[in-house]
């Protein structure tokens, strides 16, 4: 099934990173397109995917999550501004009929993101 999907894992705690706010954006030439702004669930994954079959297009897109947010919820003593406050990973989408899963795996100080399945 084609479309594009995420979710985030929070290494500092060990579990699935809910509530946190992802933001999906598209470009085209210099201009920048907000698709979507959506929140984790508490399996740290969206309730519905990111762009379903129909509405993915090749291009360049762009997730921002709101990390610094998610870790001064769970209690955090973060320095102002927090080293890692928002994680914006660009990618591109070259064949439509794939299915392209980005997953996030997050602390205050670093992350990993790839191509899942």
């Amino acid at each position: 099934m084609a479309g594009l999907t995420t979710h985030i894992l929070d290494l500092t705690h060990g579990i699935p990173a809910a509530n946190v706010t992802v933001q999906l954006s598209r470009f085209e030439g210099s201009s920048t397109f907000i698709l979507k702004t959506t929140t984790t669930n508490e399996d740290g994954r969206l309730k519905e995917p990111l762009l379903l079959e129909d509405e993915i297009e090749e291009g360049e897109y762009e997730l921002l999550f709101s990390i610094g947010d998610y870790f001064r919820t769970k209690g955090m003593d973060l320095l102002e501004p927090a080293f890692l406050d928002k994680v914006s990973i660009r990618f591109g989408i070259a064949d439509r009929s794939a299915h392209y899963h980005v997953p996030l795996l997050v602390s205050p100080w670093g992350y990993q993101v790839y191509r899942g399945s």
